[in-house]
């Protein structure tokens, strides 16, 4: 049976899920609740100074994208940072680390970009016990009005400058929480390094308003008449964290930097899917929130059963087997050629996949034969896309299939090559005739 236990900068938890800061991890009660369902490891809701905690709103805090079952594709949040005393919030962490020894509590921090404010909290911070901490530099509304979050998650020279601090005034491990509101993610990873942290997590939230009340004229969440710009989580941003994921995977100043990922992670597949680039355990936070603590019994129970599949005994055996897979878009072998097949035995003829091509693609699937209802493939149209697959309501019913060498292209009338060739020599690329 495999071993679905990790070590991520030393710190060992019973299993690569942790849940993410965020209203799940606010309290005592919360976290042991999630303990007691099974969670390898938290990362606190966000500490900030001493002294009077943030004030958030008294009215919604959060708006939302469903998909045509109402299912949640997408939480938008205003919420800030945590409201509570910062003492009674170290004090719990305290407590709950002594209860639960063998579970993982990292410590979510952000105070304003000054030095003795880092000082003073990571002493505090060191005190509980917990076993790392997490630079909170991804909020985008409400702490980076404040010079904190996102603000600072912007400006890599403001990362370095913050996690050499960290370094320097602290033994814990220091994870940095990245924010995808910027241009290029490697960038700030590469100066979380060149400031010392051992790690990065990400993705934080993205910026974002997810609706407009068309009665009263405002984005929701409303408070009194008005609505604010706020963080994007849930299986929407899992597309953006895992391309960003890869980045700093694949990049030659920060691979092997250890990564904990974040974004949309809803099962066991997610989880699996952010290991295979190169993360080292997963936070989640928007699953929980939909559907309770227990669901990480079923992330626990499906990708043990995936990896004794597989034959992998850990999550060491398969992370960042995909890296190497992925590729820029020059770099794809051109001579690789598919075309789309119908199974006629699952069709149930509701002809999406006709529409979606004919309307909006090659046309190259029909819907008439021998003046029935029908839908084939016609090879001399097909460029091998693969929109049909996507839109078609029957699984496997269409899939891609590759052409194999010798055979010719109904569509281009030349024959499939078995060599590997890509856009950096291809005759029509003239940078490739310039080198010439």
């Amino acid at each position: 049976m495999a071993d679905l236990t990790t070590e991520f900068l030393g710190i060992r938890s019973p299993n690569p899920f942790w849940l993410a800061s965020a209203p799940p991890t606010d309290k005592a009660y919360n976290v042991e609740r999630a303990f007691e369902a099974g969670w390898g490891g938290v990362v606190w809701k966000t500490l900030g100074e001493a002294g009077p905690p943030v004030v958030n709103v008294n009215g919604p805090r959060y708006g939302a994208i469903w998909g045509a079952d109402r299912r949640l594709l997408g939480l938008n949040n205003i919420e800030l940072i945590t409201d509570r005393d910062l003492e009674l919030n170290l004090r719990e962490m305290t407590e709950v680390k002594k209860r639960w020894p063998d579970r993982t509590i990292i410590a979510s921090l952000m105070v304003p970009c000054e030095e003795e404010p880092w000082k003073a909290i990571l002493a505090r911070v060191a005190e509980t016990g917990v076993d790392g901490v997490e630079l909170n530099f991804g909020c985008p509304h409400g702490m980076s009005e404040r010079g904190m979050g996102s603000a600072v998650g912007q400006v890599p020279e403001y990362i370095e400058m913050v996690a050499r601090w960290c370094k320097q005034y602290s033994d814990l491990p220091v994870i940095v929480k990245l924010t995808p509101n910027i241009t290029d993610i490697r960038y700030p990873a590469r100066a979380a390094k060149a400031g010392g942290a051992d790690a990065v997590s990400l993705i934080n939230t993205v910026s974002s308003i997810t609706a407009v009340d068309l009665d009263s004229f405002a984005p929701e969440p409303t408070i009194d008449g008005k609505g604010s710009h706020g963080g994007y989580c849930g299986p929407a941003v899992k597309p953006i964290a895992l391309n960003m994921v890869a980045e700093i995977a694949r990049d030659a100043e920060t691979a092997g930097l250890p990564i904990s990922g974040i974004g949309g992670i809803t099962t066991w597949r997610d989880a699996a899917e952010y290991i295979a680039l190169g993360c080292g355990n997963v936070q989640v936070c928007t699953a929980a929130m939909t559907y309770g603590f227990k669901i990480v019994q079923e992330m626990i129970s499906g990708l043990s059963d995936y990896m004794d599949e597989k034959g992998f005994t850990s999550i060491e055996d398969f992370r960042g087997r995909a890296v190497p897979n992925v590729t820029d878009w020059q770099y794809l072998n051109l001579n690789y050629v598919t075309k789309a097949r119908i199974d006629q035995d699952k069709c149930i003829s509701c002809g999406r996949c006709h529409i979606a091509c004919e309307d909006t693609s090659h046309q190259a699937i029909t819907n008439m034969v021998d003046g029935k209802r029908h839908f084939e493939v016609i090879d001399a149209e097909c460029v091998g896309c693969n929109l049909c697959v996507n839109v078609c309501p029957v699984e496997d019913c269409i899939s891609m299939v590759e052409l194999p060498a010798g055979e010719v292209d109904a569509r281009t009338g030349q024959t499939v090559r078995e060599d590997y060739a890509n856009w950096t020599t291809h005759p029509n690329n003239p940078s490739a005739r310039a080198a010439e």
